[in-house]
């Protein structure tokens, strides 16, 4: 078996040995960029670490599609930083800033063709299962993104509407990446399947951390600005459990800070978090991250493999979890 850090060496190489056309500069040098400005790895990793589960082998009918994922995840972030006017993507300038919006929508789109070219790479056994899951979960992501702009409008979200959101925009492609590294692997349809619920509660857990990194993080650690979610108006897990919660002053400033156009954005992150603070809404959010962890850990207890071969993949997703405390 492979450890997580043999896997990732494997992934830094692969990203690393990426070829993309030179010409046009301009379409593909964007591309490029965003795939070698860093980043945690992490569906590359669950898929390939999936895959191990059930494998000794890691060849490139698992790597390539693997690949592929990362490259798509790229490709969403580039289009993400453009609805979201980010100006920071990993502690580098996000692509529609260092290039022009234009030029950002445009290699986003070839990198989605290329990361179906990698996936289309699969071995011919498996490859219409695998990409007729990425087809869908592309979909839900997509959905998954509207949802997100669509709430932005809304004063209001219930926790089942946000749970939706974050399930489709973030859960479904780390279920996706599990499940096909699974396939690829040669696990069973039982298995597969306790892969992709293993990945969902790890994407709902995942998402929840970040919205508290966004605003409990450190920027240099996180790669982005922080509190940029609230300056935007992002409905996020914390804004969700403050607004069922607050009441008199609280509800009143919550309410001024989601519709008043003239607050300096470092005013209204500094409102924001005094109300966090004095609802608690740390404590609750780590409580909700500890059960979805909990639940994708429980559907790894299950699996009908040796215990030892499970160690790896457990040990990556605590040491995630840990990330950026």
């Amino acid at each position: 078996m492979y450890s997580a850090s043999d896997i990732r060496e494997r992934i830094d190489k692969a990203i690393a040995a990426l070829v993309l056309p030179k010409e046009p500069d301009g379409l593909y040098a964007p591309a490029s960029y965003m795939m070698t400005i860093g980043g945690k790895r992490l569906r590359p990793m669950l898929c390939l670490l999936s895959g191990n589960l059930f494998t000794d082998r890691i060849d490139n009918d698992m790597l390539l599609p693997a690949l592929g994922i990362e490259i798509f995840h790229a490709f969403t972030l580039v289009h993400d930083d453009i609805m979201d006017n980010a100006p920071i993507r990993r502690n580098y300038p996000t692509v529609h800033c260092k290039w022009n919006t234009n030029t950002a929508i445009l290699s986003g789109d070839v990198m989605c063709i290329a990361a179906y070219q990698h996936l289309c790479r699969a071995n011919p056994t498996c490859q219409s299962e695998i990409l007729q899951l990425f087809n869908r979960t592309a979909a839900q992501v997509c959905e998954g993104q509207q949802l997100d702009m669509d709430y932005e409008s809304r004063l209001l979200i219930t926790e089942e509407e946000y749970l939706h959101m974050v399930e489709l925009k973030t859960a479904v492609l780390l279920a996706a990446s599990a499940k096909i590294g699974a396939i690829a692997g040669g696990a069973g349809a039982q298995d597969a399947a306790r892969m992709y619920a293993f990945g969902r509660w790890l994407g709902l857990a995942f998402q929840i951390q970040d919205d508290l990194l966004d605003v409990f993080g450190e920027a240099n650690v996180f790669g982005k600005n922080i509190g940029n979610d609230i300056v935007c108006g992002k409905k996020t897990f914390l804004l969700m459990l403050a607004l069922q919660q607050a009441a008199g002053n609280d509800k009143t400033t919550l309410f001024t800070l989601l519709t008043a156009k003239d607050i300096a954005p470092q005013q209204k992150i500094d409102e924001m978090l005094a109300i966090y603070h004095r609802l608690q809404i740390r404590s609750q959010a780590e409580v909700r991250i500890a059960g979805y962890f909990s639940k994708a850990m429980a559907q790894l207890d299950e699996l009908s493999v040796a215990p030892e071969r499970r160690q790896h993949l457990r040990q990556f997703t605590e040491d995630y979890m840990e990330r950026e405390k």
